[in-house]
C-alpha cells in the first residue's frame, strides 16, 4: 500500500475494503469463549492465504464483524463465500460439539450476510465502528 493508502497494481491504483456482518444458523449465540478465539484465528488464516488484510474483527456472541482490504481482482461475493464457506468446516473440525448441535440442518452460517464497501475517507468510522460493538453489547 501506498502512502496515499492506495494499492498499486500493473497500470492502475485501487482500494476494495468491505465490511461483511454475517451470523451463525438461528442466530444462536455460539461464538463465544474458545470458540471465539478459534473462529479469530481461522478467519486471520484465510485471509492471509487469499490476501485479503484484515482491518478490523469483532466476533459477538451471535454475528461476526470483519473489515477486510482485499485485491481488485476478487468479486464482494466470493469474499464471503471464501470466508463462510472455509470458516465453517474448520470450526466444524476444531468443535465436534457445534458440529453436532448443528447436525440437522448440516451448516454452520445462515445463508445471508451484509456486505458494504468502504472507502478511504469512512475507514476510520468503519474501524470504530466494530472495535465498539463488543463493548456496546454488555
Amino acid at each position: 500500500m501506498g502512502n496515499d493508502g492506495y494499492h498499486s497494481a500493473s497500470h492502475c491504483k485501487y482500494l476494495v475494503q468491505y465490511h461483511i456482518i454475517w451470523c451463525p444458523k438461528f442466530r444462536f449465540d455460539v461464538l463465544e469463549g474458545d470458540v471465539e478465539a478459534e473462529l479469530k484465528s481461522i478467519l486471520e488464516g484465510i485471509c492471509m492465504k487469499y490476501g485479503y488484510a484484515i482491518k478490523a474483527l469483532e466476533v459477538m456472541s451471535d454475528h461476526i464483524h470483519i473489515f477486510v482490504d482485499c485485491p481488485q481482482t476478487v468479486a464482494p461475493c466470493d469474499v464471503v463465500r471464501t470466508l463462510k464457506s472455509i470458516s465453517a468446516v474448520e470450526m466444524f473440525r476444531a468443535f465436534p460439539k457445534l458440529k453436532r448441535f448443528y447436525s440437522r440442518c448440516g451448516v454452520l452460517w445462515s445463508r445471508g450476510y451484509f456486505i458494504s464497501s468502504v472507502g478511504h475517507v469512512s475507514e476510520a468510522t468503519v474501524k470504530k465502528y466494530i472495535e465498539e460493538q463488543k463493548s456496546g453489547e454488555r
